[in-house]
């Protein structure tokens, strides 16, 4: 797994600063008072500082910008990067600081100096953005420099920062995951990286297929019969709370898709590694909330198939037979999400009996037609659920944007000959599947569908993380848990 940094903190030592080797970040407020550090480093530098904040350039940067003074006299530093801030900054400045501060790390070591309201964000943001897929490179460092914040309260901050670095570290895991090619991350695999989330308090148990056909999976396996690998579902639980019924998330794991015999297009099907990001997301949340050990009932549960055309694949015309017992008219082999997740959901539901149920899945490309690349597609039944869950989402930066259910979508799934239709066809996409999906929600059960195809893979840099796998969801799900669902 891609290590997250590693973040200390000191008291302040001013004759440490000329040693410090790596980078030195020193924040500076918009009107250029200098802290104590700040004036020693200017004394080092040869007042190179306050030539710096008395610019034009200085006096025109917006809160949140860096500037970077490579090889500074006076310092071992290669770098020192003076981060505009307020004492009480924005969110989003005090996020862009941050993730540039991350971007520039690498493998040497960086020094943080100078006050902040909100340095434990701060150093998340760095922290998050310090990433980089390095698993299938034979000469690149794999691990980030280490992180140090000199403050007059070392104990009380690192405590204030631990749980945002163990959720980051569930961040990283959905990021390792969802980057994996699909030769490396089968579903067998999978579920042995989740198996092994047992070290760490998970209480974890893998479905093999001759269980989930006792089960009556019929459509989850359905999806998978065309690969080599066998489906799975893997459930985790984190028992942190009471007696009380837990949150079930549930997650697409579609370890590769090439749509199956409705196959997809050569150009762009290597992304297709992708499509089990639901399941990675549940996973990074379950990680985090244990490492943080959440006083809340959580459980997650994923759906690992690989959808690909064979002689024993499924076929457009098929009909399959869900869990609950509903039939499925196949007529497009590439919507097979849906197919896990029903079966999956179906089983959370009766045997959980969960508080709250929610799913995810790189469900459909309408979304991201919908809302780019910037929000994921919320769907529910319950305003209660997806207002907390849209608001856990802005708290933490992720973007989140509800849409629309209704009996007119729903008609657009009718079949001739079974009891609905895997596809509605393309208007709507993301609203029928999502309709598709409500139809295996219990009438007692609160639901939330979270549509992530635009949002968990990206083509160029977001402000927490590089091109790739973004991690997306696995911290405003653990900021869900802790507003909603934990124990006082």
């Amino acid at each position: 797994m891609t290590q997250t940094a590693a973040v200390s903190f000191t008291a302040h030592d001013l004759d440490a600063i000329a040693e410090a080797t790596g980078r030195t970040a020193l924040i500076v407020p918009p009107e250029g008072t200098l802290s104590r550090a700040g004036r020693r480093i200017n004394r080092l530098t040869r007042g190179a500082l306050a030539r710096l904040v008395e610019s034009e350039a200085f006096g025109k940067a917006e809160p949140g910008t860096v500037i970077s003074l490579n090889w500074p006299t006076g310092m071992a530093a290669e770098a020192l990067d003076i981060v505009i801030l307020p004492r009480r900054p924005e969110m989003e400045a005090l996020r862009e600081a941050g993730a540039t501060l991350g971007k520039a790390l690498g493998d040497k070591p960086l020094l943080i100096l100078g006050p902040s309201q909100r340095l434990p964000e701060l150093i998340e943001a760095c922290v998050l953005r310090a990433y980089a897929y390095t698993d299938q490179k034979t000469d690149t460092p794999k691990t980030p420099g280490a992180i140090t914040a000199q403050v007059s309260n070392p104990e009380e901050m690192q405590a204030r920062t631990a749980d945002l670095l163990s959720v980051a570290e569930g961040v990283f895991f959905t990021r390792d995951l969802v980057n994996a090619p699909a030769n490396v991350l089968t579903t067998t695999t999978f579920a042995d990286q989740l198996k092994d989330l047992e070290s760490i308090g998970l209480k974890v148990e893998v479905l093999e297929e001759a269980e989930l056909e006792k089960l009556g999976m019929g459509a989850l396996l359905a999806v998978g019969q065309g690969s080599d690998s066998p489906s799975k579902v893997v459930v985790m639980q984190w028992t942190g709370g009471g007696d009380e019924a837990p949150l079930a998330l549930v997650g697409k794991g579609v370890v590769f898709d090439t749509g199956g015999i409705s196959l997809k297009p050569a150009g762009g099907m290597e992304d297709m590694t992708m499509d089990m990001g639901g399941a990675g997301t549940v996973a990074g949340a379950m990680k985090a909330l244990a490492l943080r050990k959440a006083r809340a009932n959580v459980v997650g549960l994923v759906g690992l198939v690989e959808n690909m055309p064979s002689g024993n694949a499924m076929r457009p015309g098929d009909v399959v037979t869900s869990m609950k017992g509903d039939t499925i008219e196949v007529t497009n082999t590439d919507a097979e999400g849906r197919l896990v997740l029903c079966d999956v959901m179906w089983y959370a539901q009766d045997r959980f009996k969960p508080a709250g149920l929610i799913d995810l899945a790189t469900l459909t490309g309408a979304i991201i037609i919908g809302l780019g690349h910037h929000n994921a597609g919320v769907f529910s039944t319950d305003d209660a659920l997806c207002n907390g869950l849209i608001k856990s989402a802005e708290a933490v930066g992720e973007g989140a944007w509800r849409m629309p259910l209704g009996k007119a979508y729903a008609k657009q799934l009718k079949s001739r000959i079974a009891d609905t239709n895997n596809i509605g066809g393309r208007p709507a996409g993301s609203i029928t599947a999502a309709e598709f999906l409500r139809r295996f929600v219990k009438e007692e059960t609160p639901w939330a569908h979270i549509d992530i195809a635009g949002v968990a893979s990206v083509k160029a840099d977001t402000t927490f993380a590089p091109t790739g796998a973004t991690g997306w969801g696995v911290r405003a799900l653990d900021r869900l848990v802790r507003d909603r669902f934990e124990a006082e």
